[in-house]
């Protein structure tokens, strides 16, 4: 895709969707690196069920781990690998307390020593809760990247990488909800719905769905 076309790319996604915003349900950053870090494998929606009674009780690092991992896996025993994320979650708020002050740190090497916080997880809290231009890739920004010739590469680190390269600085800080989102609902995975696409005339897919 050319430079002139990635720039049409995300002014369409924007004009659809000015302010894109993530589907986690949040209130702090602490509760959004929970979120994030229960989301891996599990739909947003399963994730906001849980965390809504959850946090109602404990939503705090103190408080969770107060809890206990036994309570927390009730809480969250709907959500795929709870036991292994229930496990890293505790494992995380004692170090946030021991180390940051109870405070979600602020820069990507403290947040991918963390239990269970991979660089998926630490891009999507530098972005989401601290405004930072990273750009996550999931499951959907890499298949909507390389199926529309947005940004191809083999792994996800490769297509992070050169969409960090091309996307235009003016929609850097929102790319990753706008492809994300885009990839949700309009570039999905089994049956692309290509005739309501907004960037279909732009898109490199050779295969697109009919009417």
């Amino acid at each position: 895709m050319k430079v002139a076309a990635r720039k049409e790319f995300f002014k369409r996604l924007k004009s659809v969707i000015p302010r894109p915003e993530t589907e986690l349900e949040y209130e702090t950053p602490f509760e959004l690196l929970v979120a994030v870090i229960l989301s891996a494998q599990a739909t947003d929606v399963s994730v906001n069920k849980a965390t809504q009674k959850l946090y109602a009780i404990a939503n705090t690092p103190e408080s969770l781990l107060e809890l206990g991992e036994e309570k927390l896996k009730a809480c969250i025993r709907t959500i795929g690998l709870y036991n292994t994320k229930a496990v890293n979650i505790i494992r995380t708020c004692q170090i946030l307390i021991d180390d940051h002050d109870s405070q979600v740190p602020h820069d990507r090497k403290s947040l991918e020593a963390l239990p269970g916080v991979g660089r998926k997880t630490a891009n999507v809290v530098l972005n989401t809760a601290f405004g930072e231009p990273t750009i996550a890739v999931d499951t959907h920004i890499f298949r909507v990247s390389n199926r529309t010739g947005l940004a191809p590469g083999k792994t996800p680190l490769q297509v992070e990488l050169k969409l960090l390269k091309v996307v235009p600085d003016e929609y850097k800080m929102d790319a990753h909800h706008w492809l994300i989102l885009h990839g949700r609902y309009t570039c999905k995975a089994r049956k692309p719905n290509c005739p309501e696409c907004i960037v279909r005339d732009i898109c490199d897919f050779n295969f697109k769905t009919q009417v």
